[in-house]
């Protein structure tokens, strides 16, 4: 929501509201915003996948864009050309608006590191930040599944905030909070993310719930635990976004978890030495 007397930000929400289906929750452009990020400020969002279905190598319960419907676009994403163009238009009005942007943000409709041309896009979206938007920090919100690709990794090089999920310590509960496609294992994750060797935060959510007959609950202590484990004895971030359900989900049956629960986890975070807050 807007904060209470900020124009910028109540116009913000409007152009955001345009830019999603309340049907699907897609994402129906291919930039979108600005947008009032509760972790990274005035953001304008790239979503480098189809807009008329989701694309994604999880199908998360609580992803906000619904269901995957398939890990392989088979042509359908955006070009390159389309992509710039639309963001070069979004910040050139930005800038006419005199809206200082903090980030131009890549998530959208599922995983942004599928398009095969993504560090094309992200080196472009540098370029574009040069030129018009100075103050924005490049960031990519990402799974962190497809970090040995080179295209993959020289992209999340060129920009300047890294974001990889992480939503669970252990194999089971990795399966039943994110339900990745493949041969997909959340020891090839972490494995992957601890030899990305460049400055790297966590986002984790937690919540609970059932889904398809099965209960969920990754703030459980033991969950929390290897969850820690893994955070604060193997991957060692540069920092710790945590956060629970704020909007609709794909399943209908799940609970944000309290967010004393969430600061009790933090502070263990934070007590083990690493930086974390909660959104």
């Amino acid at each position: 929501m807007p904060e209470p007397g900020n124009i910028e930000n109540l116009q913000s929400s409007i152009d955001h509201h345009h830019d999603i289906d309340a049907a699907t929750m897609l994402h129906l452009t291919y930039v979108y915003g600005p947008v009032a990020s509760r972790r990274l400020g005035t953001s304008l969002g790239v979503n480098l996948l189809p807009v008329e279905t989701k694309v994604c190598n999880f199908d998360c319960p609580y992803c906000e864009c619904g269901w995957t419907d398939s890990d392989r676009p088979a042509g359908k994403m955006p070009s390159l050309e389309v992509l710039t163009l639309e963001l070069e238009t979004k910040l050139i009005e930005c800038r006419d608006r005199g809206i200082a942007l903090a980030a131009i943000t890549f998530a959208g409709n599922g995983e942004p590191t599928l398009h095969p041309k993504f560090f094309e896009i992200i080196a472009t979206a540098g370029d574009l930040r040069d030129r018009y938007a100075t103050g924005a920090k490049i960031c990519v919100l990402t799974n962190a599944t497809r970090l040995t690709l080179d295209r993959v990794r020289r992209g999340l090089l060129r920009a300047d905030v890294r974001q990889f999920k992480l939503d669970a310590g252990t194999e089971g509960m990795f399966r039943l909070v994110d339900q990745p496609y493949g041969a997909l294992t959340l020891e090839k994750i972490v494995a992957d993310i601890i030899a990305f060797d460049a400055p790297k935060m966590l986002q984790s959510m937690f919540f609970r719930g059932e889904v398809k007959g099965q209960r969920i609950d990754n703030a459980a202590p033991e969950e929390v635990a290897a969850w820690l484990a893994l955070v604060v004895e193997r991957i060692r971030p540069e920092a710790v976004h945590l956060y629970s359900l704020a909007r609709r989900t794909a399943a209908t049956n799940l609970q944000a978890v309290p967010a004393a629960e969430l600061d009790a986890i933090a502070d263990r975070v934070r007590h083990l030495g690493i930086p974390a807050e909660v959104f």
